[in-house]
């Protein structure tokens, strides 16, 4: 793709929705079409291309595009174009360290007050960790379900809406990143330790050991 053409792979007709969930649902594709690189960085995205792929006026792509650009997935040029970010080593480092700590908060929170089959069930989601130590894009996915799972057990909004407005940057800017060779297996067995955790109810120890998972202490 050489960042030019129309945006294939990207629309499917929405007449009809409100125009607030208009904008959610092109907010949503549009970022799982950047997420998944059908949209790679540097490719140029046009509103009236937009609009005419999805069947919508501009103004629900456009508060759409804008919402993109807060959570960094796009650059918009006014009358231009909106461009498609890249991810540089940088913001993949700042955005593993953000995950480390976001994410062990709300271990500390919800591992404690976890049911007994919630427990069994988060656990599982810990081991199935391992599942992508090889592969970045399932790694990312395999994380991302877990701190789903728990944000939802915080007894606190607060954390659930934060994730929700920040899990496309993280699952984005983490798609890359999986642990080398030499830290391979001590992934495992953070992953297996962090299950024991979960199952035993340790919160402090949950959160310690999600930072770990993240290089962050």
């Amino acid at each position: 793709m050489d960042g030019r053409g129309p945006q294939s792979g990207v629309g499917g007709a929405l007449r009809g929705a409100p125009k607030r969930l208009l904008a959610d649902e092109v907010y949503q594709r549009v970022g799982a079409s950047i997420i998944d690189g059908t949209l790679p960085p540097g490719h140029r995205i046009r509103d009236a291309e937009l609009a005419a792929n999805f069947g919508v006026s501009r103004m629900p792509i456009r508060e759409a595009l804008q919402r993109l650009e807060r959570v960094g997935l796009v650059e918009m040029h006014p009358s231009r174009y909106t461009e498609v970010t890249d991810v540089p080593p940088r913001l993949t480092e700042k955005t593993l360290e953000y995950a480390g700590y976001f994410g062990g908060a709300i271990a500390a929170i919800a591992v404690p007050r976890l049911t007994a089959a919630e427990r069994t069930e988060a656990a599982a989601l810990a081991r199935a960790l391992d599942d992508g130590r090889d592969d970045p894009s399932v790694l990312a996915a395999r994380r991302g379900e877990l701190l789903r799972f728990l944000s939802t057990r915080t007894d606190n909004a607060i954390f659930t809406a934060v994730l929700d407005e920040t899990s496309m940057p993280l699952t984005r800017n983490l798609r890359s990143w999986t642990a080398d060779d030499a830290e391979s297996e001590h992934m495992r067995a953070l992953h297996a330790d962090l299950a024991a955790a979960i199952l035993a109810g340790d919160g402090p120890a949950a959160e310690r050991l999600v930072r770990a998972m993240h290089l962050v202490g």
